[in-house]
């Protein structure tokens, strides 16, 4: 599989950029929608997005990085060359918090109103941005049999590309989209029930997407490590406590009171 979506010589995009590309215009525009819903100014939106997209991508590049130091030390450039892979979404989660901290401060937004929004568009893009570790051939899982990969029934352009250096491997990025696609489509079907509350998207997301990641890590080969430890699966571990906490403290209030669907707690906000 050619990872090159188009070479024009001096500039080649590569599916990698491609997948992010689509998987950020399809989040930011479901975002959009979902944010006038609830009164929340385009252009406030447009000018959170214009800036949330490179701190986002420089989070997840510089967290890469700061795991395989070993490696850029000897080639500093290569940092800078990320059409090559080599993004952490934790490390976008993490910069993608701290600016939505910052940003709905400023502008006194409800900060759980922006992230139960965001979450939904963050899943979605997960999942198509997934697709971008197959055209690079990375972001795969330990080695298998082709007949292991013929018995889950997926596409054959998807096992062939799972065939590296003559072995096949397990189609872990596969696994993952699939699981944020479920994900998307959950979080869809949650967000119109009468009384969920503002928050509580958000800690449905951390749990869902703690959870499969922790799972699907397990299988992967090339993961961040903290000594022995992969990274991801300690990430997981405290997103999924931290969502089931979240959980339980935004549900203790009464059932009628911050409910995400009540046109009574729309923003109102000046830009």
């Amino acid at each position: 599989m050619n990872p090159i979506f188009l070479d024009l010589g001096i500039i080649k995009i590569y599916w990698y950029s491609v997948m992010i590309f689509i998987g950020l215009l399809i989040g930011g525009i479901l975002a959009l929608q979902e944010a006038k819903k609830w009164k929340i100014p385009e252009d406030l939106m447009i000018n959170y997005f214009f800036f949330l997209v490179p701190i986002a991508l420089i989070g997840a590049r510089l967290y890469y990085v700061l795991f395989n130091l070993d490696y850029y030390s000897n080639d500093w450039l290569a940092i800078l060359r990320v059409w090559e892979g080599g993004l952490a979404i934790h490390g976008g989660i993490i910069a993608g918090i701290l600016w939505t901290l910052f940003y709905t401060k400023k502008y006194k937004v409800h900060f759980f109103r922006m992230t139960d929004i965001m979450v939904v568009s963050l899943i979605i893009g997960q999942a198509i941005g997934r697709w971008g570790n197959f055209f690079n051939q990375e972001a795969y899982g330990s080695a298998t049999t082709l007949e292991f990969l013929t018995h889950l029934h997926i596409p054959k352009f998807i096992i062939d590309n799972m065939y590296i250096n003559g072995t096949y491997y397990q189609p872990t990025f596969l696994y993952e989209s699939l699981w944020c696609l479920i994900g998307f489509i959950l979080l869809l079907i949650i967000r119109r029930y009468r009384y969920i509350k503002i928050g509580q998207i958000t800690s449905l997301y951390f749990i869902w997407y703690g959870l499969g990641r922790f799972f699907i890590e397990s299988l992967r080969t090339d993961s961040l490590m903290l000594g022995n430890l992969k990274m991801a699966q300690i990430i997981s571990i405290i997103m999924i406590i931290l969502g089931i906490l979240m959980l339980i403290i935004f549900q203790k209030k009464s059932v009628f009171k911050n409910q995400y669907n009540n046109q009574e707690n729309a923003e109102k906000v000046n830009f």
